[in-house]
């Protein structure tokens, strides 16, 4: 309880007795009857019907104890300010323990909903990412052109030419100073040409670049393709790299987590009684969001592909995992998943209504996944039976791709 009271001298004080001895006698205080005592500057007791009450403190702070709840006031001139600092209601009874707790418990139940809600959001959007992640579209390449190159800058020009022609002539010899800004004019037009005829030659020479590089793109030149791949792939979330070109197929690696670190381990619900859930993803579930994960990290990465190469027809994808280091530190890498899909097989697929995994099992001319039968968990191929794959990922250099992770 707060509350603000306008002091209005000291009509409400009055006072009982004569000095007794050199000191003032007891006060009495409006309808109540009793004392007050000052004990030391700043320090008062008061008694009255209700207990003794302590104030301590100047009037500008001053902490009230004692009988009735503990307060603090504040007074500067005629208003004065005065907050409870205690529980309990008004009279000075404390509230019933039971309500007590009762709010108490309340508290911490919408405290933990709100928790869980929290939570709940957030792994609502972790599954939209997972199911999302095909999704991606980018824009494909076109001829580049060379950027237009700023004009010269002509008022600077002039102001050169303008100091240079006026040097030696008097402030008040207009006829001459006249003269001289006209041939200023005339060599700054003669500059300025001269220095647009040398921007646009450079421009020319820098799209004959651009478009040599273009035709080599085009053609599958491998060092081209490889470093344009290699250049859209720098922001991927899953590490990728392309390891080779052969005619119009590039061979591209792509490194994602481990389940864990992919999928979460619950998921938001509605029990029966529409209340909100989180509960544990049974194996089998998990298990196929990961391949979801897996195969839409395939997808983005052959989707890129496509669109930054323009001459490749296909695309050769290994997906590997990180499985921990071993004995002497190196990084231990499995082979999830193996897939070739051609360029034209992606034309009419509906993206938005059918799942990563579905695509891939698509549109793969080659697929190999070897999944646990129970469970459908995602296990490492078996490269002893395939030495072109094998010599595929022997051909990645696993300590720069592991590293972004």
């Amino acid at each position: 309880m707060t509350i603000i009271a306008v002091r209005s001298g000291w009509a409400s004080e009055l006072t009982s007795g004569d000095r007794l001895n050199g000191k003032r006698g007891p006060r009495l205080y409006g309808r109540r009857v009793g004392f007050s005592i000052r004990l030391a500057p700043g320090v008062r007791i008061r008694a009255s019907s209700r207990g003794i009450r302590t104030s301590v403190g100047p009037r500008a702070a001053r902490v009230h104890v004692g009988a009735g709840r503990t307060g603090f006031s504040s007074g500067v001139g005629p208003v004065g300010f005065y907050t409870s600092l205690g529980g309990g209601r008004r009279g000075g009874r404390a509230a019933p323990a039971g309500n007590y707790q009762r709010q108490v418990a309340a508290r911490r139940r919408q405290a933990v909903q709100a928790q869980r809600v929290q939570e709940a959001t957030m792994l609502a959007q972790a599954f939209l990412r997972i199911l999302g992640l095909h999704r991606v579209e980018f824009p494909a390449a076109s001829r580049p052109p060379a950027p237009e190159p700023a004009p010269p800058n002509h008022d600077a020009i002039y102001k050169h030419y303008e100091q240079h022609a006026l040097a030696g002539i008097g402030f008040f010899e207009r006829s001459k100073r006249a003269q001289a800004k006209q041939r200023a004019t005339g060599w700054t037009e003669a500059e300025v040409q001269r220095q647009w005829a040398s921007l646009r030659e450079q421009q020319a020479g820098w799209q004959r670049y651009l478009d040599d590089r273009w035709q080599q793109l085009c053609n599958n030149e491998p060092d081209v393709v490889l470093e344009t791949l290699e250049e859209a792939f720098e922001d991927n979330e899953a590490p990728s790299a392309a390891v080779g070109v052969s005619d119009d197929e590039a061979s591209v690696v792509v490194l994602v987590p481990a389940v864990d670190q992919a999928v979460p381990e619950r998921m938001p619900t509605t029990t029966e009684a529409g209340n909100l859930s989180l509960r544990k993803l049974p194996q089998r579930d998990r298990a196929a969001y990961y391949k979801l994960f897996v195969c839409g990290q395939v997808l983005v990465t052959v989707r890129e592909t496509f669109a930054v190469a323009p001459g490749i027809g296909s695309a050769r994808v290994a997906v590997l995992r990180q499985d921990g280091t071993d004995s002497y530190g190196r990084a231990r890498v499995s082979c999830l998943m193996a897939t070739k899909i051609e360029r034209a097989s992606l034309t009419g697929v509906r993206w938005q209504d059918v799942d990563a995994a579905d695509i891939v099992n698509d549109t793969s001319s080659e697929l190999l996944l070897n999944q646990r039968p129970r469970t459908g968990e995602l296990l490492p191929l078996k490269l002893e039976t395939e030495p072109a794959l094998a010599a595929l990922i022997d051909a990645v250099d696993l300590a720069e791709l592991t590293l972004a992770t």
